[in-house]
C-alpha cells in the first residue's frame, strides 16, 4: 500500500492499494453515502463496515454531472435533515467524485467528505486536488468550487472490474503527468493492466506529481494550470460530442494537438509520444469537424482569462509554457492535427 499526504492548503491522506478500508479512521457525526451504481457491491461493503444509514446510488458518467442530479443529491441530504457535521462518502469514478465533492462544498455551505475512487481516472486525477463541479449544456466544469476531501482511499481491487478501455483511458491523465514532470516512467503505459505488479507504484507516482503541483498552487493561480495540458481542446471535443467521447480519449486527442502547438513554437517534437499513446489507447473515432465547430466551446472554456484563452504547450517533457496563441497558429496546428488523425483512421468516415 502507498501512502501519500497533502499538506497545503488542507492536510489529508491519500492511500493507494488493497485493503484501504481498514485504514479509515473513526468518523464523528452522521454519515451519508453517494455512490455509482456500477460499484454497488463495493459501496455496500463500505456502508456495512462504517454502518452508514443514508445511501444514494446514481448512474455514473457525465450524465451524473448535471444540475438535475446535483439537485437530487442535495434534496436527498436535506430531506433527511442531515446536519453540518455529516460526512459524505463518495464512491465512484471521476464524475462521481466531482459531483460529490461539489455537493459537499455547497450543502449547508460546506460539509466534510471522503473520496473512494474506483477508476484509474479518478485515482490519478479527479479525486485529488479539491476541484469539484458539474457541467452545463454550454460546456464542461463551468460550475464548481474548490473543496478539499478529508481523505482519499483508492482500493485497487475495484480496478479489476473495469472494462479494458475504461482502465486504459484513466492512465491518459497519468501519462499527462509524465509530460508535465518529465518523469519518463509515467510515459510507459503499454505494459500496465489491473494485475500489473508495478500498477500501485505507477499510480502513486502519478498522484505524487499532482500533489506537488496542487500544494504549491491549490487554487490554480499559476503552476496548477499546467495540469490542464491537453484539456482545452479535449473539453471542447467532449462538449461538441455531447460527452459521447470519453474524457480520457478526448484528452489523448488534446495531447496530440498540444504537441503540435509545441512543435510550432520551436519546441521538441513530441508528436510521436502522443501518437504512441493514441495507438495504445485505441479511442473511439472522432466525428468530422472543423475548427469553427469547436470555437464556441473554446470561447466558453473555464480557463479563459479576460478575453484570452491560455494554452498549455509542451516544449519538452518537463518544460511547458502557458500563454495565449495567435489564431493563425491555432488553426494551422488544427489542420495538421486533423490531417494526421484522418491518415491514421481516427475519424469516423461515416459521419
Amino acid at each position: 500500500m502507498r501512502r501519500l499526504s497533502v499538506r497545503e492548503p488542507v492536510a489529508y491522506p491519500i492511500l493507494i492499494g488493497e485493503g484501504v478500508l481498514e485504514e479509515i479512521p473513526p468518523l464523528e457525526g452522521p454519515l451519508a453515502l453517494l455512490y455509482d451504481r456500477q460499484v454497488e457491491g463495493f459501496a455496500r461493503e463500505l456502508a456495512e463496515r462504517l454502518r452508514v444509514e443514508h445511501r444514494l446510488g446514481v448512474e455514473g458518467g457525465e450524465g451524473a454531472k448535471t444540475l438535475a442530479v446535483y439537485g437530487q443529491v442535495l434534496s436527498f441530504l436535506a430531506q433527511r435533515a442531515l446536519p453540518r457535521n455529516t460526512t459524505l462518502l463518495v464512491v465512484g469514478g471521476g464524475t462521481l467524485t466531482d459531483l460529490g465533492g461539489f455537493v459537499a462544498a455547497t450543502y449547508l455551505r460546506g460539509i466534510p467528505y471522503l473520496s473512494f475512487p474506483t477508476t484509474t481516472l479518478s485515482v490519478v486525477d479527479a479525486s485529488v486536488g479539491g476541484k469539484t463541479g458539474i457541467n452545463l449544456p454550454e460546456g464542461k466544469n463551468l460550475v464548481g468550487a474548490f473543496h478539499f476531501p478529508k481523505g482519499v482511499y483508492a482500493e485497487l481491487e475495484t480496478l479489476k472490474t473495469l472494462p479494458a478501455f475504461t482502465f486504459k483511458e484513466g492512465l491518459v491523465e497519468a501519462f499527462k503527468h509524465g509530460l508535465i514532470s518529465g518523469e519518463e516512467g509515467l510515459l510507459q503505459v503499454e505494459d500496465l493492466g489491473p494485475e500489473s505488479p508495478r500498477l500501485e507504484a505507477y499510480l502513486a507516482q502519478a498522484v505524487a506529481v499532482k500533489v506537488a503541483i496542487t500544494e504549491r498552487d491549490p487554487l490554480e493561480k499559476g503552476e496548477r494550470r499546467l495540469l490542464n495540458l491537453g484539456h482545452t481542446l479535449g473539453h471542447a471535443l467532449e462538449a461538441y460530442t455531447r460527452h459521447a467521447l470519453p474524457h480520457g480519449a478526448a484528452v489523448a486527442y488534446g495531447l496530440l494537438y498540444a504537441a503540435l502547438l509545441g512543435r510550432a513554437l520551436g519546441g521538441e517534437d513530441l508528436t510521436s509520444l502522443a501518437l504512441r499513446l493514441l495507438r495504445w489507447l485505441s479511442p473511439p473515432p472522432l466525428p468530422f469537424l472543423l475548427w469553427e465547430d469547436l470555437l464556441p466551446y473554446l470561447l466558453r472554456d473555464k480557463k479563459k482569462l479576460s478575453q484570452s484563452l491560455h494554452w498549455v504547450v509542451p516544449l519538452a517533457p518537463g518544460r511547458l509554457v502557458v500563454e495565449p496563441l495567435p489564431e493563425e497558429t491555432l488553426k494551422e496546428a488544427f489542420a495538421t492535427w486533423r490531417g494526421v488523425l484522418e491518415d491514421l483512421g481516427f475519424f469516423d468516415q461515416t459521419s
